[in-house]
């Protein structure tokens, strides 16, 4: 358990890296994509916390009162918490570009860090996220925003998918899209649109 609450696996990254924040989807945990974040860049450290909130016995970043029903208030407080998380981790390796994925519901708690503390971030990987609320205005200009998804993705709906796009396009990030016609599943496309975001 680190001092900000979050149980993380961590590596550290190697001169000249960047260090890569991966966020797990519902029911994941540290590992799920600690592994895919170190393939993505070699060299790179991986920063993978656990979310601190538990769905029927899944782990989450925050709760939730229904599918696509989020706890606002909740929300608010864990996307503070995970902010100064980040910061603390990225305080331990000054001069490294961080970079952010997550799938799921860990590409929901990144986009509301992204949208609240727009400088965390260098670049951004939003793996079929879910945002049913209108953000506010964010200072994401120069920043790269990859969002994908599955156009009949049930749990993340294509129209608030092109909203989310709208939004980032508005707010000066340079948005690459990667979608396809299926649902929540991840695709080989997708990884490999995250692999040119995070490496090229």
């Amino acid at each position: 358990m680190t001092a900000t609450g979050y149980h993380a696996r961590t590596s550290a990254p190697a001169e000249g890296a960047p260090l890569i924040f991966a966020f797990h989807g519902t029911g994941g945990d540290e590992s799920q994509l600690f592994g895919l974040a170190q393939q993505l860049v070699p060299g790179a450290g991986v920063v993978s916390p656990r979310g601190d909130v538990s769905e029927h016995g899944a782990a989450r970043f925050f709760r939730r009162t229904g599918e696509g029903v989020y706890d606002m208030e909740d929300l608010a407080l864990r996307t503070g918490r995970m902010a100064a998380f980040i910061a603390a981790r990225k305080a331990e390796h000054p001069g490294a570009p961080a970079y952010g994925f997550g799938y799921s519901n860990g590409a929901n708690i990144l986009a509301s860090v992204m949208m609240a503390h727009p400088g965390l971030f260098e670049r951004v990987g939003l793996l079929h996220p879910l945002i049913p609320w209108s953000p506010a205005p964010a200072a994401l200009d120069g920043r790269r925003v990859l969002i994908t998804a599955g156009r009949r993705d049930p749990i993340g709906p294509w129209p608030l998918t092109e909203a989310l796009i709208g939004w980032a396009q508005g707010q000066g990030a340079h948005v690459e899209t990667e979608i396809h016609d299926g649902g929540h599943e991840l695709r080989p496309s997708e990884i490999a649109a995250l692999s040119r975001l995070m490496a090229d």
